[in-house]
């Protein structure tokens, strides 16, 4: 059944214990002394917070540490080579900071991420954070003014300024805004501060349906948010020559003034309305006005989209010409010279990247890394002495429909490699009928080809089919939900002066949307223990993954090691499905190549 999560996501929290004194040692070693004395061994959460080239602060259950040093992460990276620890922190800005310094860890627990997972927001600061740990509203909270970073508080009922927390219970606005890293003391209170806020959503996950998925899903949410920070910081490998030609080929030569920009938009138009028919209304990247000379021209569609109008490229020279005039505008507007210019530099594609959308959690990537168009494929390239090693999932949404619902019969399906066919072959109807009665289920759809398929789908795949129903009923009524690893999806309300037709179709859409949510929410979940373990696997052949795209994986590796890199890939896989569902009822397949450039993989 969908898990219902209540209006406003609330879970029961504890109060932070008071943040311990500080010890100082004097180096790395003396730091792992420390800690095996606490207890501390591989895989143990060890709090971190770093400031160069102040010191670095560490913090376990009842002691915190800082060593003073201009070299914080070169501390971090002998405790990690000596210990590896799953390093705690507020945020992968942690990450970022160990990379640029040439560090790279293992496992994290991420503050920020899992408070995403538990309560659903997106604003996911530390001071919104803790005043919802602690149950503060976020309207008293404090906010820093230009003086408050500059030395001691001006109001003395706001307490120990060297105590990260006001009286109040709210986190000081002025170490929010970075005065932690002034001082060695500050950096290890930060740290413990984060130990506190830490075990407070642990205990939140364990008040979670699913105690034990949801602490996973922290780890493993977690583990993705360091992977975007490495992908941030890696960058996909590009061939800039075969970029730039590409380019060129599409939009012509690079243009040099506005001028020549002009003229080329020009002949571009020029190119398609040489086909359009008489009459005004000639503006190409108006659909209203393209959606008219169609119908001049005796093409009567409902819209102007690129999936429509791809089954009538051949009724006119107009909609070919078209259709080839917006790849060429794409690339000029979006993955043009500018783009080339601004996000490649060194061989590599390099744009942000998040762990999760906020939404359904799915990896997001800002730069064009996850719209780029087919047509600049053959510019993603493996670097000499290395290839890509390429997974792409085989119906990932369907085969998660049924192992989070439970369906016996759509498992069933999921034995064979295009699950379609059997589903086909139960319902009695063509497998692109049924591939698309599949789809609609999840989307909410009910109408069109599909309908009667569907009514066969509720007689055959009863569980299935009730578990949409059930969160799709959540979301019309306004509950939010979450999935199976805990991710809260929240729902958006309707207003008291909403029109009743109004209403009813807000309801709807809540209901679409919380049906889909929670299949492409735990979809994005098992991608993410898939990616984060095949991250962990890759590692002892130097291979690293160098993007995701929600259902693909593209991972960069040394030439001798790619067909063993492509095993990792394929038996990672079954150990992420694994331990995302022990139940092994359902069978989750991928196409898996090793390749040279990103166009070699077949379509």
């Amino acid at each position: 059944m969908a898990r219902h999560a209540g209006q406003d996501g609330q879970v029961s929290t504890m109060r932070a214990r008071p943040v311990e004194p500080v010890m100082r040692v004097a180096d790395a070693g003396e730091l792992m002394r420390s800690l095996g004395e606490h207890g501390v061994a591989r895989g143990s959460m060890v709090a971190v917070a770093i400031a160069e080239p102040v010191g670095l602060g560490v913090a376990v259950d009842g002691a915190a540490w800082v060593c003073a040093t201009p070299t914080p992460c070169a501390v971090v990276a002998s405790v990690e080579a000596e210990i590896r620890p799953r390093w705690l922190w507020w945020s992968s800005d942690t990450a970022t900071t160990l990379l640029a310094a040439g560090v790279r860890v293992a496992t994290c627990w991420d503050v920020a991420e899992v408070h995403r997972l538990v309560f659903g927001t997106w604003r996911v600061d530390p001071s919104r954070i803790w005043a919802r740990l602690h149950d503060l509203p976020s309207s008293t909270m404090p906010v820093v003014g230009q003086l408050d970073l500059l030395g001691a508080s001006l109001d003395a009922d706001e307490g120990d300024d060297e105590d990260p927390v006001r009286p109040d219970g709210h986190l000081r606005p002025e170490w929010v805004a970075g005065a932690w890293r002034n001082r060695p003391e500050r950096v290890g209170r930060w740290a413990a501060t984060a130990w506190s806020a830490a075990q407070l959503l642990r205990r939140a996950l364990r008040q979670l349906p699913d105690p034990a998925v949801a602490e996973a899903s922290a780890r493993s949410e977690s583990a993705a948010e360091l992977l975007a920070a490495e992908l941030a910081f890696d960058g996909l490998p590009i061939d800039a020559g075969t970029a730039e030609q590409l380019i060129t080929d599409a939009v012509g030569q690079r243009p040099h003034t506005d001028a020549e920009v002009v003229a080329q938009r020009e002949a571009r138009d020029a190119e398609v309305l040489r086909h359009a028919p008489l009459g005004g209304g000639h503006d190409l990247r108006n659909p209203a006005h393209v959606r008219s000379m169609l119908t001049r021209l005796g093409i009567d569609v409902p819209n102007t989209r690129a999936w429509r109008l791809e089954a009538l490229r051949d009724v006119h020279p107009f909609v070919d010409a078209l259709l080839t005039w917006r790849k060429a505008e794409r690339m000029a507007t979006t993955y043009g010279y500018g783009w080339l210019d601004q996000h490649v530099a060194g061989g590599r594609l390099r744009g942000a990247w998040s762990g999760s959308d906020g939404a359904a959690g799915r990896m997001t990537a800002q730069a064009g890394l996850h719209n780029m168009p087919a047509d600049l494929r053959p510019a993603v390239a493996a670097e000499p002495g290395h290839v890509f090693v390429r997974a792409d999932l085989g119906q990932i949404e369907p085969r998660v429909l049924a192992a989070v619902s439970g369906d016996p019969v759509l498992a069933l399906a999921t034995k064979d490699d295009d699950m379609y066919a059997p589903v086909a072959s139960r319902l009695g109807v063509e497998r692109s009928v049924a591939k698309v009665a599949v789809l609609a289920a999840m989307y909410g759809q009910t109408s069109g080809p599909a309908g009667q398929a569907l009514h066969r789908m509720e007689r055959e795949y009863p569980v299935a089919m009730q578990y949409l129903k059930d969160a799709a009923e959540a979301g019309r009524q306004g509950h939010d939900v979450r999935t199976r690893g805990g991710r809260l999806v929240r729902m958006w309300q309707t207003s008291d002066e909403m029109e009743p037709d109004d209403e009813r179709s807000a309801m709807a859409a809540r209901g679409r949307y919380a049906r889909n949510a929670m299949v492409q929410g735990a979809a994005a979940e098992l991608f993410k223990v898939w990616a984060v373990t095949v991250r962990a696997r890759a590692a002892a052949f130097d291979a690293r993954i160098v993007l995701c795209l929600h259902d693909e994986l593209l991972v960069h590796a040394p030439v001798e090691h790619g067909e063993a890199v492509a095993r990792v890939v394929a038996d990672g896989l079954q150990e992420a499905a694994h331990r995302w569902m022990p139940d092994t009822t359902v069978r989750f397949v991928a196409d898996v190549s090793v390749i040279g450039r990103w166009s070699d993989a077949k379509a």
